[in-house]
C-alpha cells in the first residue's frame, strides 16, 4: 500500500511539475505548483518528516502560493504570447518553451552524472546525525540563521511593492 501511495505522490509531484512549466496561463501555472507542493508534503509524511510537511504547506502552499496568485492577478497577466525576434531566431524559431525543455535535459544530464560519480560511502547516512525536534530547528532558525530569516521576509516585500509599483505604472 505504501509503495502505491508513493508512486501516485511521485506521479503527481513531477506531473503537475512539468505542467507548470508548460501552462501559457499563469493562473493554471500557480494552481498546478500548489498541487505540486501538496504532493511533495505527502511524500515528506511516507518518509516520516511531518514537520517538513506541514511547513511545506503552510509556508509554501500557504504563503507563498497566495503571494504568486497575488501578484500574477494584480498584473493582470494574459496567456504568453508567441515570441517573435532575436530569441525565437537564436533558438530556431522554437521560443522559450523549447529552449527550456533543452536547458531541463542539460540538468537532468548532469544530475544523473553527479549521481553517478558519488561513492557508497557518500550516498549512506550518517549514524551520528543528530536528532532533529520542532524545538531544535526553531532554536537554530531563530539564532543562527535569524538574519537570513529576515532578510528573505524583506526581500518577498519589496519583491510584492515592486510588483505593486510596476502594475500602477501600466495602468496609468
Amino acid at each position: 500500500m505504501d509503495a502505491i501511495l508513493f508512486w501516485v505522490l511521485a506521479a503527481a509531484a513531477v506531473t503537475a511539475s512539468v505542467l507548470v512549466v508548460g501552462q501559457r496561463n499563469p493562473m493554471y501555472s500557480v494552481l498546478l505548483l500548489i498541487l505540486s507542493f501538496g504532493a511533495l508534503s505527502g511524500l515528506y509524511t511516507m518518509l516520516g518528516a511531518p514537520f517538513v510537511a506541514v511547513i511545506q504547506i503552510i509556508i509554501y502552499a500557504g504563503a507563498i502560493m497566495v503571494l504568486f496568485l497575488f501578484v500574477v492577478m494584480l498584473l493582470n497577466a494574459q496567456e504568453e504570447e508567441r515570441p517573435t525576434g532575436r530569441l525565437a531566431r537564436m533558438v530556431g524559431g522554437a521560443g522559450p518553451r523549447h529552449f527550456g525543455a533543452v536547458l531541463a535535459a542539460v540538468l537532468a544530464l548532469q544530475l544523473f552524472w553527479a549521481l553517478r560519480t558519488l561513492s557508497v560511502a557518500e550516498k549512506m547516512p550518517s549514524s551520528s546525525a543528530p536528532s532533529t525536534t520542532v524545538k531544535e530547528i526553531g532554536v537554530k532558525l531563530f539564532r543562527e540563521y535569524a538574519f537570513a530569516f529576515e532578510a528573505t521576509s524583506v526581500l518577498i516585500l519589496v519583491a510584492m511593492v515592486g510588483a505593486i509599483i510596476l502594475a500602477k505604472k501600466e495602468s496609468q
